[in-house]
């Protein structure tokens, strides 16, 4: 069975996309830490990050910095910081999360932003690549 990550890029569930090309995908968390907290996923369906080939790997890596560059000129922070943790979904991802304090912290309360917003954001990530 997909994970949900691969129905996401298959659009058999919708997301605020913010960039493919033809290996990787990024979108909005919809249950992000910050405003502008992205996903980046391999189109390759590979639970672990560290079972990815190292080609899949680095590129994950470049096309992660891309997106990470274009957020902190989209959304106010100190920095774009970035996790990677891998037990929550069965598909190797990335989080970019736009740093307000100094620290990420996945037990905070997550935000709840309205569709017009999570747009917003997505549209100004995008305008910023």
């Amino acid at each position: 069975m997909p994970s949900i990550f691969t129905r996401i890029i298959n659009g058999e569930i919708p997301c605020y996309k913010i960039a493919e090309d033809e290996n990787y995908f990024a979108f909005l968390d919809i249950n992000p830490l910050s405003k502008g907290h992205t996903l980046v996923v391999p189109k390759k369906e590979v639970d672990y990050i560290f079972d990815l080939d190292p080609d899949t790997y680095l590129g994950l890596m470049a096309f992660s910095q891309r997106l990470a560059l274009a957020i902190g000129k989209s959304v106010p922070c100190k920095r774009v910081g970035v996790a990677v943790i891998g037990l929550e979904v069965p598909h190797a991802h990335v989080h970019l999360i736009p740093l307000i304090v100094d620290s990420i912290n996945f037990s905070d309360p997550k935000l709840k932003l309205a569709k017009e917003e999570f747009e917003q954001i997505a549209q100004a990530i995008r305008t910023n690549l």
